[in-house]
């Protein structure tokens, strides 16, 4: 089976983009040092600079599943909501 790429967006406003970047970045440093995190990163939308963007590549479903598990995940993603404009997207593709 192949490794689980994980890719995501949230979007601020003027108000809001600094504490949605400081908590994105807490988060990827933390998930970086979890077993089976390959990569994790948060970039910032080159056309529009209060959307983020999340790139993740986890070993394996039950990694990613751990790391979804665990509180300061949880805690992330209520913080996304407090700050966003809409609701945070997500979506989880399996690669060969």
């Amino acid at each position: 089976m192949g490794e689980i790429i994980v890719t995501g967006s949230v979007t601020g406003t003027d108000d809001t983009i600094d504490a949605l970047l400081d908590a994105a970045l807490t988060h990827v440093r933390r998930s970086r040092t979890e077993p089976g995190c390959l990569s994790h990163h948060v970039f910032r939308d080159a056309e529009d600079p209060n959307r983020l963007f999340f790139f993740e590549r986890w070993a394996d479903r039950a990694a990613l599943d751990a790391h979804f598990a665990v509180p300061a995940s949880l805690e992330f993603v209520g913080r996304l909501r407090e700050l966003a404009t809409g609701e945070p997207t997500m979506h989880i593709a399996t690669t060969t």
